[in-house]
């Protein structure tokens, strides 16, 4: 599990081009606000799974076909679970009233504050893994039960109001009733007050540690490279803004996603528990994965009516 040099000079080098990828974003594609349209999210989605495929690319020319299929299996896992999420950020905004220009500006900060935790719980992952080698079987059937909530889960709709941080922000901090343009805080009197955006950037980020418990065990569950752990789950992670305004300029609920996600997360969880007695390839994972994921998107489409 330890990073190789070239691992850690490409990591080092990838870590400098994500944040200099955001500050461009911010400072320049986004200087002002505004809800992209249909074309320009489907042309920054396309961007970023091109450049993740570039990457998947270099990985199987400079160091080995198996960790370029590991790469291209963990994206395409923590892709898939991430669209689920997006559904939930849909329904926060719209809980609390967010206008669509405003939505870019919280999503970036919200993405910035997930890729850390990211790294938080995968160094935390590694470390558990490397010390205690049972930590993968808890991992396994953390999986195993995870999907099968998910797959007998009647329940879908999202209560934003019952978020325990938000509950506790709103303690502290004394927040204004209306959107105050692009602010997270606005001083009135010499007092400073939270605004609504600042509260939704707090539900999404405790939703994405939610969520970021569900998909580190699934990566750990297709490899143990720390180099690629980070680097598939930061990719799928930098593509999620794009994603999200794409999806919600359709509208289209992927109605059999979450029993293919149930599916996927329990294959990983099985593959973890019986991998001291056999190693499942990852390239049979791949195909697996792909397979429950195809079926779950083309079962959703709708039906044309004669």
């Amino acid at each position: 599990m330890e990073l190789s040099f070239t691992e850690l000079l490409v990591g080092i080098a990838f870590t400098i081009f994500v944040i200099g990828m955001l500050i461009l974003d911010m400072r320049i594609f986004q200087r002002t606000a505004h809800f992209p349209s249909f074309k320009e999210a489907l042309l920054w989605s396309i961007f970023w799974i091109f450049l993740a495929l570039i990457f998947n690319v270099g990985i199987w020319l400079f160091l080995s076909h198996q960790k370029a299929l590991e790469f291209l299996t963990g994206y395409i896992v923590e892709k898939s679970l991430s669209v689920d999420n997006i559904f939930v950020f849909i329904v926060i905004f719209t809980y609390f009233g967010i206008p669509k220009e405003y939505q870019h500006k919280i999503l970036f900060w919200g993405i910035l504050g997930a890729i850390i935790f990211r790294i938080l719980f995968i160094a935390a992952g590694a470390a558990l893994i490397a010390t205690f080698h049972w930590i993968m079987y808890v991992f396994g059937a953390f999986l195993v039960f995870t999907a099968i909530r998910l797959a007998f889960k009647q329940d879908t709709q999202v209560h934003p109001e019952k978020n325990i941080i938000l509950k506790i922000a709103k303690k502290i901090f004394p927040i204004t009733q209306n959107v105050e343009g692009e602010k997270f805080f606005i001083r009135t009197n010499g007092k400073l007050l939270a605004t609504p955006l600042f509260l939704v950037l707090l539900v999404i980020e405790s939703t994405d540690i939610v969520f970021a418990v569900d998909s580190i065990p699934a990566i750990f569950g297709i490899t143990h490279d720390v180099f690629i752990v980070y680097t598939s789950n930061i990719f799928a992670i930098l593509g999620l803004r794009a994603l999200y305004f794409l999806i919600a300029g359709l509208m289209i609920r992927l109605k059999y996603l979450q029993t293919g996600l149930a599916f996927v997360l329990g294959f990983i969880g099985v593959k973890m528990l019986i991998a001291d007695i056999y190693k499942i390839p990852t390239s049979y994972s791949l195909i697996v994965i792909f397979i429950i994921l195809g079926i779950a998107f083309i079962a959703s489409l709708p039906l044309k009516r004669e």
